[in-house]
């Protein structure tokens, strides 16, 4: 991962609309932990509360003297708004304040694109960047001509930006083309997936809840985790044998956020399609996190967005090595409390997915003849197999577990059916 060695100074800013406190306030904590993660060190951190941001400036004019003289003083090299920040708003603030403007939306794009691994990662990433760049280029001369390689400036800000607008929508175009290259790629996998039958858990989660740690201790993957926002960027998929034996497939998904930027969810589209394709969600949720009922909220509500409802979900309360003293589990999709780093847990959260499972299966009574060695196989890797006993005088399995009524092995099962 590049970064520079030398931190850049930070100045946060922040407008507080509403009455309720702590929501504003676990916001701008995690407007913090985005800049550290960015690479970012902040200096200090500028409030104001009032009924609505000021159209012209986003805070009011009081608070942008209060801000130009902070600049100045602290000798802070850019300053992070908490909230998107319109065009016209960037223009007028860059006017006055002698360093780089950036908002949540540019920071988050900016540590995605520090994250990104694969082409499809980078382009999506890139996509968003020059998306959210588009309207915001005219008047801006100056201000993107001094764009390097620090915060909010990776990816394509380090490109000429400067070239007019004609050149980044044709740059948009060519790689909307590459990534539908792609997007069929990975729809034609989901496809032979399906054939197969293959039974598909995603993990979902807000960032930083713990899902690649877990996805790792499921697995036995080598799935990039660290505790920091977006350590997870490029969705990974990989095989989880259950108690039974029974082989399903396992992805890791990006982590959500609050206010995650329209543009980043169009371009993670292919990449989120994997949440949908799934036969179980598991939402992962930090119940160390203060914040954690706005978090379930948050990503309850993007997978709403995603159109998820018809999907079994499970939520998963990680971390309850560490659960917050306020901690109260919702009784909403079973919720199980766990912690990824302790194996037992890790069994028992592999026998609720069984659980899950046997709920959307049909359940078989069969007699195999001994000859039929391949459907006695397949019975142990591809149904769960619940008892097995052979019958001396007939020379003859007695079976019985559970199927899906979709896999292609359903109908040799009904053929050796015991008839009731």
């Amino acid at each position: 991962m590049e970064q520079s060695k030398e931190r850049e100074k930070v100045i946060l800013v922040g407008c507080q609309t509403t009455e309720d406190d702590l929501p504003f306030q676990y916001s701008m904590e995690e407007l913090a932990s985005l800049t550290k993660t960015a690479n970012g060190e902040v200096l200090t951190t500028l409030t104001q509360k009032r009924e609505r941001v000021d159209k012209a400036t986003y805070i009011g004019k009081g608070k942008v003297e209060e801000l130009v003289a902070l600049v100045n003083e602290l000798e802070a090299k850019l300053v992070i708004f908490n909230d998107e920040l319109s065009p016209s708003q960037v223009r007028n603030l860059a006017a006055q304040v002698e360093a780089r403007i950036i908002d949540r939306t540019q920071l988050i794009l900016d540590i995605f694109a520090q994250r990104a691994r694969s082409k499809e990662g980078k382009l999506q990433v890139e996509l968003a960047q020059l998306q959210y760049l588009l309207p915001r280029l005219g008047g801006q001369g100056t201000q993107l001509s001094r764009l390097g390689a620090g915060i909010g400036t990776r990816g394509p800000g380090e490109t000429k930006l400067e070239a007019d607008r004609r050149h980044i929508r044709n740059r948009i175009h060519d790689i909307k083309t590459q990534l539908s290259g792609i997007v069929e790629h990975r729809e034609r996998y989901r496809e032979r997936r399906k054939k197969n039958r293959t039974f598909q858990v995603s993990i979902a989660g807000y960032t930083n809840a713990g899902k690649s740690t877990l996805f790792n201790r499921l697995t036995e993957a080598s799935s990039y985790e660290e505790n920091q926002l977006f350590a997870t960027l490029d969705p990974m998929t990989k095989k989880c044998i259950l108690p039974n034996g029974f082989t399903i497939l396992m992805t890791d998904t990006v982590g959500f956020i609050q206010d995650l930027p329209t543009s980043l969810i169009a371009a993670f589209r292919s990449t989120l399609e994997e949440v949908k394709e799934a036969d179980l969600i598991l939402h992962v949720v930090d119940s160390a996190n203060p914040d954690y009922f706005q978090h379930e909220k948050t990503v309850n509500h993007l997978l709403s967005e995603l159109e998820t409802e018809q999907i079994p979900q499970l939520t998963v309360y990680n971390k309850r090595d560490a659960q917050h003293v306020d901690f109260v589990p919702s009784t909403r999709n079973e919720p199980i409390q766990i912690s990824a780093l302790n194996d037992e847990d890790c069994e028992r959260l592999k026998l609720t997915i069984e659980t899950k499972m046997i709920e959307m299966m049909t359940p078989y009574h069969v007699v195999v003849p001994s000859s039929e060695g391949k459907l006695l196989a397949q019975l142990k890797n591809e149904t769960i197999l619940r008892d097995l006993s052979f019958d001396e005088d007939n020379q003859k399995y007695i079976c019985k577990g559970f199927t899906f009524v979709d896999h292609p092995i359903f109908g040799q099962v009904q053929q050796y059916q015991i008839k009731r």
